[in-house]
């Protein structure tokens, strides 16, 4: 199908980020695309709707995360990112997927609250990504996206935030909006 596997990338700090790699993922399964969805920080003890949606359409959804970094201790993540990337890193050779989402990867990378680079080597994530069979197209998502990983980018989407009824209405998340 592809002559080459476009590397996509959303960030920013506005809502969307997620939501517009599940539009990719959408129009790859209308054209038949084999999907792969792996979400960094979410955790497999939680459900989500985008999980749920996913697997409707039989797209392989792992929730490598053990929640929000600011839950657990410092190496618990740090553990969990371990496994998360020695199991992405193994996707990414997969010559049999055609779209590959790494959900909150950037979110991962940027983390620096506690040490991460021998867990989750951004050296070893650029090499990955440049080395991912021909034709995987490569969604990654999540705030502060590393320079590194923009670099790389063919496609970077920066969702800003203008307006959130989080802040202004001091409203909490919401099933089927937020998760």
């Amino acid at each position: 199908m592809a002559q080459k596997g476009m590397l996509l990338v959303y960030t920013g700090d506005g809502k969307g980020k997620t939501t517009a790699s599940l539009g990719v993922v959408l129009r790859a399964i209308g054209r038949g695309m084999k999907v792969k969805y792996y979400q960094f920080i979410k955790s497999p003890e939680r459900t989500y709707g985008e999980q749920l949606a996913l697997r409707k359409l039989g797209v392989e959804t792992v929730q490598l995360g053990i929640g929000f970094t600011w839950k657990k201790t410092p190496e618990e993540h740090r553990q969990a990112l371990a496994i998360a990337w020695q199991t992405v890193k193994h996707e990414l050779k997969d010559e049999t997927t055609d779209v590959l989402v790494l959900d909150e990867l950037n979110n991962a990378l940027a983390i620096t609250r506690f040490p991460i680079d021998d867990v989750l080597p951004l050296s070893e994530v650029v090499d990955a990504i440049q080395n991912r069979p021909k034709k995987m197209h490569l969604v990654i998502t999540g705030r502060s996206a590393h320079p590194a990983i923009l670099e790389l980018a063919d496609l970077v989407s920066t969702i800003d935030a203008t307006k959130h009824y989080y802040a202004e209405q001091d409203v909490k998340a919401m099933k089927g909006l937020e998760f």
